[in-house]
């Protein structure tokens, strides 16, 4: 498998037949859909409630309303000409529509593309240029921007896309109330086999690359996440990191809870008071942390006047957690802590209910599946024992074969036997546990956000001041990693200060998060013995404040 094998009409790479057989037969690939999934639910049990959207007042939709709400937009869908294969980029927080928006495009076969709320007109554009896609789902405003002006910036430089659906006040596009249709028969939907949406990966250079998850492979993560975790009908999730980021949606996530007939509920931001206050109100169960979120949580539980005995477990994952924060979780919050390491891509790993605590707290957990394949080399890719630190590499029934047209990138990014580079460097325990140790590659991860620093250099690059830029990660008590760039002025260039090059980042229409953190003036960079910009050097400088 070299990365360039596409399943006709997918664009992306997928799993050989041999592996493919292997997985249907062990039962991990059940030829189940995403949209048959809830289909199914709703049929058992369709007065359950899945979904709470407490804000700005409390809605709730039963299994067999998300069903049928889900339905009618999938007829509106299709009426307006999205089908199968089509590709959606999909922009909302946490809100219920969101959840019924997936599901009308899981069902006709159409494709989410998930990009994040903070996202603006630079990354967006290219989403939407990038996929072809044909429609853009957006709310009216969010955290004081209104996505409208954003929708209509970005539909006038993509002339192939054809719909912009508002969950609010439209402007000058259409409702997403008004997109709904009563069906008229049965549509046609996608194969198990098939694409089910593209998720953004982290990236190290440029934009984000595009990860093609099936519904075979995704709706196998969720049936593992969901038994390591205990999620039953009972759970009561609640979603406090955005609703669109693989962690929160199926690690179990909301997904995952609605698998097991449980009840997500949306938070609407991420802060204690907000959260607390839903744990009290709903009898919260289950939810799932960023470290930095985590340590905010540990902090704020002592004194929090709510009542937190509900809930039951808590994952933290998406970065690196620290040994001393995981050691104070427990005993603040009074719940069971899981550890989660995993990407998008695919691999996940979770420590265990029944780990005995030194292992919860020290490592980083054990593959869901037992097809999870793990290699840990060196840097010329030669296995390493138990214990020894080396790069992770791993392929199995839910780690894509490649990303979405991207066959250059993915002879790196792949092995030719079809081995995953993650670019985390780890080492194993004699129990399989993986203990994160850091990352060859550059990207740097600020508090769960994953930002390319290529991009942002790209970004400070265009100011007229500006010869050179390098952007590395330091580290950052709260956040894990903050983002520091090394900026060489041109000669003859007037004064610039850090205030000015933030600014002028934030005014090109980027995510808020990957503005420079810190902004250092340097007369030269440091360089390789090649001439490449030596970032290890970079991070080893210390950064001044």
């Amino acid at each position: 498998m070299n990365g360039d094998a596409l399943t006709p009409g997918t664009d992306a790479p997928t799993w050989p037949p041999e592996f493919a057989e292997r997985y249907r037969a062990a039962g991990y690939w059940r030829g189940e859909t995403l949209g048959g999934m809830l289909r199914e639910r709703a049929a058992a049990h369709p007065d359950r409630i899945a979904l709470v959207d407490p804000a700005p007042r409390r809605r709730t939709w039963t299994y067999r309303a998300l069903d049928e709400r889900a339905d009618r937009l999938a007829a509106g869908f299709a009426a307006r000409g999205i089908g199968r294969g089509d590709r959606v980029v999909v922009q909302l927080p946490n809100v219920g529509e969101f959840v019924e928006v997936c599901f009308a495009l899981y069902r006709i076969g159409a494709l989410p593309v998930f990009a994040l709320p903070a996202h603006r007109e630079t990354e967006i554009a290219h989403f939407c240029a990038f996929t072809e896609a044909v429609a853009y789902v957006v709310p009216d405003r969010h955290a004081g921007f209104d996505h409208r002006e954003l929708a209509s910036r970005v539909r006038e430089r993509t002339p192939g896309l054809r719909e912009v659906f508002v969950v609010g006040e439209p402007g000058g596009h259409t409702a997403l109330p008004e997109a709904a249709a009563e069906p008229g028969g049965p549509l046609p939907g996608p194969e198990p086999h098939e694409l089910a949406f593209l998720q953004l990966s982290g990236g190290t250079t440029g934009m984000s690359k595009l990860i093609p998850r099936t519904h075979d492979d995704y709706v196998y993560s969720l049936r593992g996440s969901v038994g390591i975790c205990g999620v039953d009908a009972g759970t009561r999730f609640l979603v406090v990191l955005p609703a669109a980021h693989n962690f929160p949606a199926s690690s179990p996530g909301w997904l995952g809870v609605l698998y097991a007939g449980g009840t997500a509920v949306l938070c609407p931001t991420p802060d204690p008071a907000t959260a607390f206050a839903l744990v009290e109100r709903e009898r919260i169960t289950m939810t799932a942390l960023v470290p930095p979120l985590a340590l905010l949580w540990t902090e704020a539980a002592p004194a929090t006047g709510h009542d937190l005995s509900s809930l039951e477990l808590v994952l933290v994952g998406g970065a690196k957690y620290s040994e001393a924060a995981a050691r104070r979780f427990e005993p603040a919050l009074g719940c069971r802590l899981i550890q989660v390491f995993g990407m998008a891509e695919g691999l996940v790993n979770y420590t265990r209910l029944d780990d005995d605590a030194e292992t919860v707290v020290t490592t980083q957990g054990r593959p869901i599946s037992p097809d999870d394949e793990i290699r840990v080399v060196d840097d010329h890719d030669r296995d390493v024992p138990d214990g020894t630190a080396g790069h992770l590499l791993t392929r199995g029934p839910y780690t894509i074969r490649g990303y979405w047209r991207a066959p250059g990138h993915n002879r790196r990014a792949f092995t030719e036997d079809g081995f995953y580079r993650t670019g985390d460097i780890v080492r194993r325990t004699p129990s399989g546990h993986l203990v994160v140790e850091g990352r060859a590659k550059d990207q740097i991860n600020r508090g769960g956000e994953k930002i390319a620093p290529e991009e942002v250099e790209n970004v400070v690059l265009g100011h007229p001041a500006v010869h050179d830029v390098s952007v590395v990660a330091v580290p950052d008590d709260h956040l894990g990693e903050r983002s520091l760039a090394y900026v060489v002025l041109r000669a003859g260039a007037g004064p610039l200060r850090a205030a000015d090059v933030k600014r002028f980042v934030r005014e090109r229409g980027i995510a808020a998060y990957k503005v420079p953190d810190l902004v250092e003036f340097v007369d030269v960079l440091p360089r390789t013995g090649v001439g490449k910009v030596s970032k290890q050097r970079l991070r080893a400088t210390p950064a001044h404040p």
